[in-house]
């Protein structure tokens, strides 16, 4: 039996009228990914120990993995009601408030009051006066919470990613740069520094403070390794490889990305091919799989039609009849794109995103557009190849499908999506809102193109390409290669969605 199996049988086995030993049933449950039992027990409890909020506060978890923001947060509310001092019922009741799509931020301030100290409540508030059109003054309480808490890494992130979207503008970094003035010798302050220029994709900034982190803290491989990174990404392959071959071999999947791309850039297509090859010892391999598809294009390797040559594996639906008026959904979808500028650290280029996951909110056009997706999904799955163990996409369990993430783009005039992967999720997406009229002056624009990174190898062109079409959705692997075409004038709004890896036996 396994631990999943053996929570089902505790869940099952617990005892309807001892609150305390369903709870401690349902905590192990959803540990083991166990939501919808979770959630079928818990829900007739609640009218066994209606004042209880211990029972509606995991009512509330369980709804919330199964990403039904709207029951979740009713759960929290009563929970809330019930123990209306209690700091994490107060900061789930707002959080889901701010999932679902409803006016969160009286009830983050409640939440506050409540825990004063708590980072990852300030950060959901200022989440929330993002999502009213405050962002503004998300970005200038951040600022001033990190004016005496220096030290505080997520709060300096956070108001990096805010400003990059509410104030394009400004300096991104400008807080770190002021909280190392204070600590100079802080690694990690260093390190979230050049995280944000790197994100940004400033990578002259982020070489310049590489040197000013060498003045501070001394040499450092992983200071070494940056300036690696930053050299490719400026096209200085030759001095780029000069600092990779001084360094350890990579410790994991991600670190090996860098080098990888090095050798593409220099033509030294076997030494990338050995290394996206290698195995890592328990670690996925999902960061090098875009890279062994590349390479096998290039080199002919006949195992690129094995990884992705099935026409399979990319597949369009007309779901526009499922999704219900075009024009609804694009209106609600054009009043969650309050931002000013492209968020960091995506694909995105002369576009907005929106934040949080699109898929749990509350509205009836979002939730009738994600039945549609999820089922469109379900028939894609279905059409898959048989399963295969060595093959990262055609896995054996397939019947566990969830929403790892969603968002929506707006792209304007000659915007489009750098090439890019999702290597974290299994499924990936574009569903087509509204698209530009076509421009006879540049063919295929606005199009989705699969298994091109121009950033690396230029010469190699997309295998397929895909029409946008108001309702049409395209699904194809998180690990292939996709971006977008730009066009020249006009909007282009889009959802996209990841489905996780499924969990297997």
């Amino acid at each position: 039996m396994t631990t999943r199996e053996a929570a089902l049988a505790a869940l099952a086995a617990a005892p309807s009228a001892d609150a305390t030993a369903l709870l401690r049933a349902a905590s192990e449950a959803l540990k083991h990914g166990a939501a919808a039992e979770a959630e079928a027990a818990l829900a007739p409890a609640t009218q066994r120990f209606p004042a209880d909020p211990r029972i509606w506060q995991f009512l509330g978890l369980a709804r919330r993995d199964l990403q039904d923001s709207a029951g979740a947060h009713d759960a929290f509310t009563r929970a809330a009601a019930l123990a209306p001092n209690d700091p994490l019922i107060a900061h789930s009741q707002a959080r889901t408030a701010l999932e679902a799509g409803y006016p969160a931020l009286p009830l983050f301030n409640r939440a506050r009051l409540l825990a004063p100290g708590d980072g990852s409540v300030a950060l959901g508030r200022a989440a929330s006066q993002f999502a009213e059109g405050k962002g503004e003054d998300a970005c200038d309480q951040l600022a001033a919470m990190l004016a005496t808490n220096p030290g505080w890494i997520d709060g300096h992130l956070a108001l990096a990613r805010f400003l990059a979207q509410v104030r394009p503008e400004a300096s991104l970094d400008e807080s770190l740069r002021a909280a190392l003035r204070q600590h100079p010798r802080a690694g990690a302050l260093w390190q979230a520094r050049m995280r944000v220029l790197m994100e940004a994709r400033d990578y002259a900034a982020t070489l310049a403070a590489v040197d000013e982190a060498r003045a501070a803290l001394g040499p450092a491989d992983e200071l070494d390794r940056i300036a690696a990174l930053c050299l490719t990404e400026l096209g200085r392959a030759e001095e780029a490889q000069a600092l990779f071959d001084r360094l350890p071999f990579p410790a994991d999947p991600e670190q090996a990305i860098w080098p990888i791309r090095n050798y593409i850039r220099l033509g030294r297509h076997d030494q990338a091919l050995m290394l996206a090859e290698h195995h890592f010892d328990g670690q996925s391999a999902a960061p090098l799989w875009p890279y062994r598809s590349l390479l096998w294009r290039l080199l002919a390797d006949p195992r690129w039609d094995w990884l992705e040559g099935d026409a399979r594996m990319v597949g369009t639906y007309d779901i526009a009849a499922e999704v219900g008026p075009i024009d609804a959904l694009a209106d609600v979808l054009r009043g969650l794109h309050a931002a000013k500028g492209q968020p960091l650290d995506q694909s995105v280029r002369g576009g907005t995103q929106t934040d949080g996951n699109l898929l749990a909110r509350a509205e009836p056009e979002i939730r009738r557009l994600r039945a549609a997706l999820l089922e469109a999904v379900r028939h894609y799955v279905e059409q898959l190849p048989p399963p295969d163990p060595a093959h990262p996409m055609l896995l054996d369990r397939r019947d566990d499908l969830r929403v790892a993430g969603a968002w929506s783009v707006r792209l304007t005039d000659h915007g489009f999506h750098a090439d890019h992967v999702h290597y974290q999720g299994w499924i990936s997406s574009a569903f087509y809102v509204v698209v530009p009229d076509d421009d006879p002056l540049v063919p295929e624009s606005g199009w989705l193109a699969f298994g091109q990174c121009l950033d690396v190898l230029p010469d190699l062109l997309a295998f397929r390409t895909v029409k946008p079409q108001p309702g049409k959705l395209a699904l194809f692997p998180s690990i292939m290669w996709h971006g977008t075409r730009p066009f020249g004038s006009g909007e282009r709004m889009t959802v996209a969605y990841d489905i996780a890896r499924p969990r297997q036996a």
